[in-house]
């Protein structure tokens, strides 16, 4: 049977999470956790953040080019990519058979 321990809310919501499940479940300082509402109350876990990856216009343009699937489909690519001021010659890629 699960053991059970209180908090107490304070300011602005916040909720400590005794230490001994801190430990268990892995939550240290910094951690992200999830509050989900569930109908009996609320449930926190720990949560699975990644990180956004950015990409440059020349690695758009490399995608551009290099996914067109014909010569029709690369032609757009390359309308595209010198709408990002970029010279389509200059861009590492592949090109479809045809194009």
């Amino acid at each position: 049977m699960a053991t059970l321990d209180a908090s107490k809310v304070g300011k602005r919501g916040t909720v400590v999470i005794p230490a001994k499940l801190r430990r268990r479940f892995g939550i240290k300082e910094g951690s992200m956790v999830v509050a989900e509402a569930r109908k009996d109350g609320i449930l926190i876990r720990r949560a699975v953040v990644m990180p956004v990856e950015r990409y440059s216009p020349k690695r758009v343009a490399e995608f551009l080019l290099s996914n067109a699937v014909d010569a029709g489909d690369y032609a757009e690519a390359l309308k595209e990519v010198r709408k990002l001021g970029l010279d389509p010659r200059k861009i590492p890629h592949h090109k479809p058979p045809g194009a």
